[in-house]
């Protein structure tokens, strides 16, 4: 029987390991896209149009939804769900203190209160338990994020929906694809929201937006309100904006979400890699790889470990020398930006936002990342800590013994 040794991985190679390459997802569907966009210019017709209806229907179709209405940024998404769903300036808004600025953001733009509460440690979602406690008499919305790509719990924020007449807004920037006990972002809540920036799983070629509801007075307002609250005719029955979907970014869009779903399958695998590689190289007590939690899909927008010991800044200093992408995902919590000082929070008000913000990194993910940059990735944190690396796909190794045997 011929014995398989674990291989140690190359030191030689400076190949640089991007945190993302779009480039490298564009090779994959050039012609495809190159053909949608063509047939944009074709028709001559940019904003809104067949594209962007099209794009609608089928987005609708993947998140099960009974309407998709598209706008022009996550951003805008966020802030036309809220109007859309009944908040008025000086209501609260409940939401979470560890995500991107704009979830807090949009609620301040209409003159709401963001009402920040703590997260989970294992999920980085927020904690049903402080969402119950911070309901008030002015509590006009809840808006869980499902951060990274994983779906908060939503049962018990059903549960408080329900019990107090309050709609949820789900951002769901990070996680188009993503379940919930086998139901997906954008129907878990009121009205979903969708990022299409470029980096996402679903990116476009600049800003996007959409939005999904089963509700059909919402799906109405929302799509007056993105083209200045007009019924038709210029006939303008509330003060709206202009958050118009490009013709262009639904043509790409379209044939992007034809792979999703295989480019979801090859971040999970990498992810699962990373897992094992982490884990077989001893590196699980400073490196804690993310929580997949029962009854989800995530779909690893990030995959984003936590360094404890106080070796985060250690290990990406290391990194970066060497050319690996990582990143901070978020470095300062909400509660603590400047700009929401005039909300009262003050450091150790949400400890376990604060504590992620002082712990997560980030490592490349997606799906055209090969094998070696993975490894290398795994490899040059051992190198920042002086550990040996041992560079195997365990599971990989197992099946080769085993047809040895």
């Amino acid at each position: 029987m011929s014995v398989i040794h674990p291989r140690a991985a190359s030191t030689e190679s400076c190949e640089p390991v991007p945190f993302i390459d779009l480039v490298a997802q564009y090779q994959t569907i050039k012609e495809e896209v190159k053909s949608a966009v063509d047939r944009c210019f074709e028709s001559q017709t940019f904003i809104l149009g067949d594209e962007v209806a099209a794009l609608e229907t089928e987005i609708a179709t993947y998140c099960d939804s009974q309407f998709a209405i598209g706008c022009a940024s996550g951003t805008d998404a966020l802030i036309l769900a809220l109007l859309a769903a009944g908040v008025k300036p000086g209501d609260e808004v409940i939401t979470s203190p560890f995500t991107f600025f704009a979830s807090a953001g949009a609620i301040h733009r209409i003159g709401a209160i963001p009402v920040l509460v703590d997260i989970e440690p294992h999920s980085f979602n927020l904690d049903p338990e402080k969402v119950e406690q911070a309901i008030t008499s002015r509590t006009a919305a809840i808006m869980p994020v499902h951060i990274f790509g994983q779906c908060a719990e939503m049962e018990p924020l059903w549960r408080m929906s329900a019990a107090h007449d309050i709609p949820i807004i789900e951002d769901s920037a990070q996680a188009i694809g993503a379940e919930y006990r086998g139901r997906r972002t954008g129907v878990l809540g009121t009205i979903g929201c969708f990022s299409f920036f470029p980096t996402k799983n679903l990116g476009g070629a600049g800003d996007g937006g959409i939005m999904t509801t089963d509700d059909p007075e919402i799906a109405a307002r929302l799509k007056r309100l993105r083209v200045h609250g007009d019924l038709g005719g210029y006939n303008h029955v509330e003060v709206g904006f202009n958050s118009r979907l490009d013709a262009l970014q639904a043509a790409v869009l379209r044939v992007k979400l034809r792979h999703l779903d295989a480019w979801t399958e090859g971040r999970a695998r990498n992810a699962e890699r990373y897992c094992e590689l982490i884990e077989a190289n001893g590196l699980s007590d400073v490196v804690k790889v993310p929580t997949i939690l029962p009854d989800r899909r995530h779909v690893f927008n990030q995959f984003t470990t936590r360094v404890v010991g106080g070796q985060r800044e250690k290990i990406m200093k290391s990194l970066k020398e060497k050319q690996i992408g990582c990143a901070v995902y978020y470095p300062i919590p909400l509660h603590l930006q400047k700009c929401f000082a005039y909300l009262g929070y003050q450091p150790g008000d949400l400890p376990e936002a604060e504590r992620a913000c002082a712990e997560v990194m980030s490592l490349p993910i997606y799906t055209e990342l090969p094998a070696s940059h993975l490894e290398r990735v795994v490899e040059g944190i051992c190198m920042a800590l002086g550990r040996q690396s041992n560079l195997v796909f365990p599971k990989a190794v197992a099946q080769l013994q085993r047809r040895a045997a």
